[in-house]
């Protein structure tokens, strides 16, 4: 992880990114504990590993990534990402945008602000996907190089 990178998620991190990703975290482990919750419960953990370190991160295809369909990413996926829309992906989307709209106001909390924002389009849509470096995302090629 590059040196910006690390301390970007330092401060991320003292300045309340710790506790949204316990919360994604304690969310997961919500959905794990009911029956019904339980196939969202990976796409919860991996928002939650996302908002703890975002910075040098990116959620991607897991298909894409790991060069095979799984449950997850097919049809079935689909399913589960528009269930998970309806549901609560998009209120916890605008609840990120809302929170990023408030760091946006200041220019320190600019960098925080676009975390927000890649956080809320992770939330849209987790189902089939996973976080992995950036590196590895320039390499699968879902993410070009600027």
């Amino acid at each position: 992880m590059p040196p910006m990178a690390i301390l970007l998620n330092l401060l991320w991190l003292i300045c309340g990114g710790f506790f949204l990703a316990i919360a994604w975290g304690v969310a997961s482990v919500v959905m794990a504990l009911t029956i019904v919750g339980l196939p969202w419960a990976r796409a919860a953990f991996n928002i939650a590993v996302y908002t703890f370190l975002p910075f040098g991160q990116r959620p991607v295809s897991r298909a894409a990534f790991l060069g095979r369909e799984d449950l997850g990413t097919g049809w079935l996926g689909t399913v589960g990402n528009i269930l998970w829309l309806l549901i609560v992906g998009l209120a916890l989307a605008l609840a990120h945008v809302a929170i990023a709209m408030a760091l946006a106001l200041t220019i320190i909390g600019l960098p925080f602000a676009w975390a927000n924002l890649k956080l809320a389009a992770f939330a849209l849509w987790p189902v089939g996907r996973i976080v992995v470096p950036v590196r590895e995302a320039y390499r699968i090629g879902w993410v070009k190089r600027a």
